[in-house]
């Protein structure tokens, strides 16, 4: 049986019946548990069995988009969490992310937050690609919004710009970000090189 080629990445109480829903726990009954710290079978497909699917396949290059809404600050290894999205990923599919903005109130006040996030929190997945030793594909930067709390509307509000906001403890809740899987071009080869030393 076919199945969504749209990939919604602890999808807990989100879920989305467009999507194939994955979650590390079986409570929301997810399609597919799985725990994205850990990472995918290397060169391998992997199977599952869904109640909505019947036994499905997946592996690289397989998925157009994938969501993680309010999931990224959760995942303690998120090194192999974005390798693994990356990977699942077609060349062109978007990665679509939400996220606490690191000076927000809600960065912080979830005790299973293990980090929060700010605008240069995606330049390893992107720019700096080598340091995660990605040698075929990374991602690119496709967009990035940021959520204003009442506060940070208020700021706006009364001529403050945008720079000033976001350097403004409680001024922004969220980021929604935008990744494009690409694959690496000759001047990304050739970083990768420098920095490997070859």
């Amino acid at each position: 049986m076919s199945f969504p080629k749209q990939l919604n990445i602890g999808s807990g109480k989100n879920f989305k019946y467009n999507f194939l829903n994955l979650d590390i726990n079986d409570y929301w009954d997810p399609d597919i548990i799985y725990d994205l710290n850990k990472p995918l079978p290397k060169g391998k497909s992997q199977k599952f069995k869904t109640t909505r699917f019947g036994e499905i396949e997946i592996k690289k290059n397989l998925f157009e988009k994938i969501i993680a809404y309010d999931v990224l600050e959760h995942i303690p290894n998120l090194t192999v969490c974005m390798k693994s999205c990356l990977d699942l990923l077609k060349i062109g599919g978007i990665f679509e992310i939400n996220v606490p903005y690191d000076l927000s109130l809600g960065a912080w006040q979830d005790p299973t937050h293990v980090r929060a996030f700010n605008e240069n929190s995606w330049l390893y997945y992107t720019d700096w690609f080598w340091y995660m030793g990605w040698d075929e594909a990374r991602f690119a930067s496709d967009k990035l919004n940021l959520k204003l709390s009442q506060f940070g509307i208020q700021l706006q509000a009364r001529g403050k710009n945008i720079q000033e906001i976001v350097r403004t403890p409680r001024a922004v809740d969220s980021m929604l970000v935008k990744l494009k899987k690409v694959p690496l071009s000759k001047g990304d080869q050739q970083q990768l090189e420098r920095f490997i030393g070859k």
